[in-house]
C-alpha cells in the first residue's frame, strides 16, 4: 500500500499490483512490448540530452508548485482516512502540461533554447512524487503525530511526559532531513543488478514510463491535452463544491458532510454518504475489490460487531467509560483492526520475502555470480536483447554513480543521524539508531527486490517491526512508547525511499533518463518535501482545533493505531479490555487465512475474496468513506459499460480532478480558519422528536 506508486489499501503502504490499477495502461504495455512496435525507434531521431541538461530550472520550478499541490492532497488524505491513491499519473500529466504550454509559448516567441523531452518529464514526475511522498513517509498522519499530547490523552496508558512530544516545525524538519536520505544511498549500488541483470518488472515504474513515453508521441500529446482539460473541469467543480459546502459548516456536526443519507440510526453507526469529492475520486482510482472490501469491513464491524459488543457494556467493559477510552468499545475497534493489519502484514511479509529469496536463488543458480555484481560495467549490451533493451541498457550504464559515493553518503548520514536523533528524541538512544542502520540496508534491499517482483512495498511492516523491537528494548519506564514510534519513522523512511528510488530507476531506464538525473531529482524532491510537508502539516495543526480527535473533521486515525501498537509492544496485553485478546487472535488468524485462500484459489477467483487489510480500515473509522469510494467505483463501472475506451482514457483524469480540487480547497479553508472567519450557516439534521423540542425551546409560547 504506498509512496505514490502506492494505492493505500491500508493505513500503511502496501500497494496492490499496478496491473490492477486504472492508472496502469495494460493494453499499451503489451503493445509496447510486442516486437513489431519499438518505442525507441519512434524516438530514434531525437537526441538524448546529457544528464545535466535533463535537470532544468523550469523542471524544478514546476516540481515545486506541483509538490505543494500534492502535499496538501496527501496530507488531507493522511489526516482523514490514510487511504492514499497513486498520484504518479497526475504528476506526470500536469508536469507535461505546464512545461509543454511554457515551451510552446517560447517557441512561438522564438525564445525557446531547449525543447521539452520525455527525460525532463520523468525528472519532474520523480521530483513531485518524492516531494509529496514525504507527507506520507514523514508520519504526519501516523507515527509522528502519534507522539503528540492530542493523541496520547485519548488513552490512559503511557500518556506521561516521557512518552509525549508535541509537533514543532523545527524538530520535524530536522528529523526528516536526517532520516529521509539514507534509503536513497542504501540501494544505489544495486541499480544495475535490479534493473539490468535481474530484469525486475517494477510494475508501477513501468506503467509510469509507458505513460510518459506516450505523452511525447504526436497522438499521445493530443490525448494528454484532452485529459488535462478534463482534469481542469473536475478540479474546478470539486474546488467550488468544497467552497459551497463550507458555508453550511458553522458548528460541530453541521454541513453536507453529516447528511444522514440512510436515516439517523444508520448515521449513528457511521453509515452515510458525506458528499466528499476526494473519496469519490479515490474510489474511481482504487480497484473495485478494495472498495468492496472496505464496505464489507464496515458492515462486519459497524453493522454487526460493535452494536453487539455495545450490548455487553457493564459486563465486558465499565458502562461509565467515555466513547474514546481504549478500555471501552473504542479499544475493541482499534485493537481488532490492528490485529487484522498485523495478520495481513505478517502473511504478506513472509510471502514477499519468500518470493525474494526464491527469486535470488534462481538468479544466482542460473547465472555466473561473477557476472552479476552490481558494480560491474558492461561496455556493450547483449545482442540477444531487443533494440529497445539494447538502447536502454547502453544509456542506463553510461552515467554511473560510483559505489564509493553511495557507501560514503550512507555512512556519513548514518553517523550524523545517530548523533542527532538522541537530541531530538532522548528516549531513542544512539545505539538503537546504530542497530537500525546496520540492518536497514538488508531490509531496504529485500523491500526493493520484493517491490520489483510484486509491486508491494512493505515499508510500514518493517516500521511496525521497529516499533515492537525498539519499544520493548527501551521499556515503559524509559519512554519506550516514544522510542518505538521514533524508530518506526527511521525504519520506514529508509525502506520506503529505497523501493521508491528503484521504481524511479526503472521509469528512467524505460524513458532513457539518466540514473544520475533520477538520483539528483529524487534528492532535490526529498529535500523540498522535508520542508514543505512539515509546513503544510503545521498549517493544518494550527488551523483546525480538533485535529487528531476521534470524530472530528481530521481524526488522523492512523496516529491512534500506531500509538496503540507502540503501547502494546511496551505494556503487553494488559492494555486490552475483556475478551479483546481472544477476538484479536481470531481476526489475526482470520486475516492470514483469507490471504492464504486468495493465493490458493488463483487470480481469477481471488477477485471475489475481500482483502483483509482493506476490511480493517473501517473498523475504527466507520463506513462513510467506504460508501463514497463505492460511489466512485459505481460511476466508473457504469461509464466503462457505456463507453469503455473513454472511461479508460479519461477516468483517471476525472478522478484526479476531484481529488486535487477538494484537496486544494483545504488551503483557503485553513487560511480562513486562521484569520478567524467562520461560516455563516449551520445546517443540521435532527429527528422529528428532537426538532419539536428545539422548536419548543426557541418558541415557548
Amino acid at each position: 500500500m504506498d509512496r505514490t506508486t502506492r494505492t493505500e489499501l491500508t493505513p500503511n503502504d502496501e500497494t496492490p499490483p499496478a496491473e490492477n490499477h486504472p492508472f496502469s495502461d495494460k493494453k499499451n504495455e503489451n503493445e509496447n512490448d510486442a516486437p513489431a512496435e519499438s518505442i525507441e525507434r519512434i524516438f530514434e531521431c531525437k537526441e538524448v540530452p546529457s544528464w545535466q541538461s535533463q535537470l532544468t530550472v523550469r523542471a524544478f520550478v514546476v516540481s515545486f508548485i506541483l509538490g505543494v499541490l500534492f502535499t496538501f492532497i496527501v496530507m488531507k488524505l493522511n489526516l482523514t482516512t490514510g487511504i492514499i491513491p497513486s498520484l504518479n499519473v497526475s504528476a506526470g500529466l500536469l508536469g507535461f502540461f505546464f512545461v509543454k504550454t511554457w515551451t510552446t509559448f517560447l517557441a512561438k516567441s522564438g525564445l525557446l533554447k531547449q525543447p521539452f523531452t520525455r527525460q525532463e518529464n520523468t525528472v519532474i514526475q520523480t521530483c513531485v512524487v518524492a516531494t509529496s511522498g514525504i507527507a506520507f513517509s514523514g508520519g504526519f498522519g501516523s507515527y509522528l503525530f502519534a507522539m503528540s499530547e492530542v493523541v496520547a490523552k485519548q488513552s490512559t496508558e503511557a500518556n506521561n511526559a516521557r512518552n509525549i512530544k508535541n509537533p514543532s516545525l523545527g524538530w520535524m524538519i530536522g528529523f526528516l532531513f536526517v532520516v529521509s536520505f539514507l534509503g536513497l544511498f542504501s540501494v544505489v549500488p544495486l541499480r544495475k543488478i535490479m534493473i539490468i541483470d535481474f530484469k525486475l518488472i517494477y510494475p508501477s515504474g513501468t506503467a509510469t514510463a509507458h505513460l510518459i513515453n506516450s505523452f511525447h508521441t504526436p497522438q499521445g500529446a493530443k490525448l494528454a491535452k484532452k485529459q488535462v482539460r478534463t482534469l481542469g473541469k473536475f478540479f474546478s467543480f470539486s474546488f467550488l463544491w468544497g467552497f459551497f459546502q463550507w458555508f453550511f459548516t458553522a458548528g460541530e456536526g453541521c454541513g453536507f458532510v453529516n447528511f444522514p443519507t440512510f436515516g439517523l440510526q444508520a448515521y449513528e453507526n457511521k453509515f452515510y454518504f458525506d458528499f466528499s469529492a476526494t473519496y469519490v475520486g479515490v474510489g474511481m482510482i482504487c480497484p473495485f475489490l478494495i472498495n468492496v472490501s472496505l464496505l464489507i469491513g464496515a458492515i462486519l464491524s459497524w453493522g454487526i460487531m460493535w452494536p453487539l459488543i455495545q450490548q455487553r457494556k457493564g459486563d465486558w467493559f465499565p458502562a461509565e467509560l467515555g466513547s474514546s477510552s481504549l478500555h471501552g468499545l473504542q479499544g475493541y475497534r482499534v485493537f481488532i483492526g490492528i490485529a487484522m493489519i498485523l495478520g495481513d502484514g505478517l502473511y504478506n511479509f513472509v510471502k514477499v520475502l519468500g518470493h525474494t529469496l526464491f527469486g535470488l536463488y534462481r538468479q544466482f543458480r542460473d547465472k555466473n555470480v561473477g557476472t552479476v555484481l552490481p558494480y560491474v560495467d558492461r561496455s556493450t549490451p547483449s545482442t540477444d536483447l531487443s533494440y529497445d533493451d539494447q538502447r536502454r541498457t547502453q544509456l542506463f550504464l553510461k552515467d554511473q554513480i560510483p559505489a564509493w559515493f553511495a557507501a560514503g553518503g550512507y555512512i556519513s548520514i548514518a553517523v550524523i543521524s545517530a548523533a542527532t536523533l538522541p537530541h531530538i528524541f532522548p528516549q531513542l538512544k544512539w545505539y538503537f539508531v546504530v542497530v537500525i542502520y546496520i540492518f536497514a540496508p538488508s531490509l531496504a534491499f529485500c523491500n526493493a527486490y520484493g517491490c520489483g517482483l510484486t509491486d508491494w512495498s512493505l515499508a510500514s511492516t518493517y516500521g511496525k517491526l521497529a516499533i515492537f523491537v525498539i519499544g520493548a528494548w527501551a521499556g515503559s519506564s524509559h519512554g519506550g512508547v516514544l522510542a518505538g514510534l521514533a524508530a518506526c519513522g527511521v525504519m520506514m523512511n529508509i525502506v520506503s525511499t529505497a523501493s521508491d528510488l528503484m521504481q524511479d530507476f526503472k521509469t528512467g531506464y524505460m524513458t532513457l533518463a539518466s540514473p544520475r538525473s533520477m538520483f539528483v531529482s529524487q534528492v532535490i524532491g526529498t529535500a523540498m518535501g522535508c520542508v514543505i510537508s512539515p509546513c503544510v502539516f503545521w498549517l493544518f495543526y494550527k488551523a483546525f482545533a480538533n485535529i487528531g480527535v476521534t470524530g472530528s473533521e481530521y481524526p488522523a486515525p492512523n496516529a491512534s493505531v500506531y500509538r496503540n501498537m507502540s503501547i502494546l509492544g511496551v505494556e503487553g496485553f494488559s492494555a486490552l479490555p475483556k475478551n479483546c485478546l481472544t477476538l484479536c487472535y481470531v481476526f489475526f488468524i482470520g486475516a492470514m487465512a483469507i490471504n492464504a485462500l486468495r493465493d490458493a484459489v488463483g487470480k481469477k477467483r481471488a477477485q471475489f475474496i475481500p482483502l483483509p487489510m482493506a476490511m480493517a480500515i473501517p473498523f475504527y473509522l466507520g463506513a462513510y468513506f467506504a460508501i463514497d469510494m463505492c460511489v466512485g467505483s459505481l460511476i466508473l463501472f457504469v461509464w466503462q459499460k457505456l463507453d469503455k475506451s473513454k472511461a479508460d482514457a479519461f477516468g483517471p483524469a476525472v478522478a484526479s480532478g476531484l481529488i486535487c480540487g477538494d484537496g486544494i480547497w483545504t488551503l483557503p479553508s485553513s487560511i480562513l480558519s486562521l484569520a478567524g472567519v467562520s461560516p455563516p450557516i449551520c445546517m443540521k439534521f435532527l429527528s422529528r422528536g428532537t426538532n419539536a423540542k428545539v422548536d419548543a425551546f426557541i418558541n415557548p409560547s
